[in-house]
């Protein structure tokens, strides 16, 4: 989708900080980050967002999900702890319309998030 950033991003039309790549996800630096910590894993195929993924997306969620602790321990997060927050509509804070993990850790983290 040529409209959307996190396509760009994927398809390294954008400059982003990279920390991890694979042939089905990349993660990267987030440019406003909530915490010391704060990168983001996205599918490089386009979904809006949870509410399209559908059950036959199952295995790339997984796939995002297990990578987090790899990813995780490439920015030194892995063993103090790491949140990871998938943001789905304009309610729930979702700005970008690319499905997007964010990986959040650096400090302790309190629930319920603010």
């Amino acid at each position: 989708m040529s409209d959307c950033i996190f396509c760009r991003i994927a398809a390294k039309e954008i400059p982003a900080k990279v920390v991890y790549e694979d042939d089905r996800i990349i993660a990267f630096d987030d440019i406003r980050p909530q915490a010391p910590v704060h990168t983001l894993i996205i599918p490089r195929t386009h979904l809006a967002s949870l509410n399209e993924a559908g059950p036959e997306r199952a295995d790339l969620l997984g796939h995002i999900l297990a990578k987090a602790p790899e990813i995780a321990e490439i920015k030194g997060v892995k063993a103090s702890g790491f949140r990871l927050v998938i943001n789905t509509g304009p309610d729930s804070g979702q700005d970008v319309f690319h499905i997007h993990a964010h990986l959040l850790g650096g400090r302790k983290m309190q629930w319920p998030p603010g």
